[in-house]
């Protein structure tokens, strides 16, 4: 919003909707049984449920799952368990999985993916890749760079396909913030000349054959 009221007020629509509810519900479920299948019965817990997170350009219905990990298993194991998260996937997630493989034109690259580290000890802290640039490794053949933006939005039965779109229009605008900031930093206000971007084309070496 463009002021304190506004973000309270965009805060409880957001509380408040139906679709937005129904879909957070359905993924916090589908994320309890992805840990439950590495975690010690009984140990699965919700210690924050429907919670909102502030972005630069976005809001998030946010809910946290833990539990203890079975004897036996590790973080690896916690990851693969995870991976690919149903915010990403979609449920069922085998079936949506193989859905995305059959239309998407391009590869997602580290879309989707995690990005983090594992320690010696066995910790290991990872991070979702939500919103991800992949930047070739030079320019084309007119000097100018290609970039691949890559942010999305939830899609249920009840949702309004405009306002899907506008979502993740907002989510890849803060990808487009951050492209001119560097351009600014890096080149001066003008920005270069031979730089533009582009959300269109597939990321380098990820085009399906």
């Amino acid at each position: 919003g463009n002021h304190p009221e506004e973000d309270l007020a965009l805060e409880r629509e957001l509380l408040a909707d139906p679709k937005e509810r129904a879909e957070h519900i359905m993924l916090v479920d589908l994320g309890r049984n992805d840990v439950g299948r590495v975690a010690t019965p009984g140990t699965v817990d919700l210690p924050g449920v429907m919670q909102i997170e502030r972005y630069s350009h976005v809001m998030h219905i946010s809910s946290t799952v833990t539990g203890v990990l079975r004897p036996g298993l590790d973080a690896w194991d916690a990851l693969r368990a995870a991976l690919p998260v149903g915010t990403i996937s979609g449920a069922p997630k085998i079936r949506a999985m193989q859905i995305i493989d059959e239309i998407e034109p391009a590869r997602r690259g580290p879309y989707g993916g995690g990005i983090g580290y594992a320690g010696l000890e066995g910790e290991m802290d990872i991070a979702l890749a939500l919103r991800t640039i992949v930047v070739g490794p030079e320019p084309g053949p007119d000097g100018r760079w290609l970039y691949h933006l890559q942010a999305a939005g939830g899609i249920v039965a009840d949702s309004d396909p405009d306002a899907e779109f506008e979502e993740t229009v907002n989510k890849a605008a803060a990808l487009a913030r951050a492209i001119e900031l560097a351009e600014t930093a890096f080149c001066g206000p003008q920005g270069p000349e031979t730089i533009s971007g582009s959300a269109g084309a597939s990321p380098p070496d990820t085009v399906k054959p």
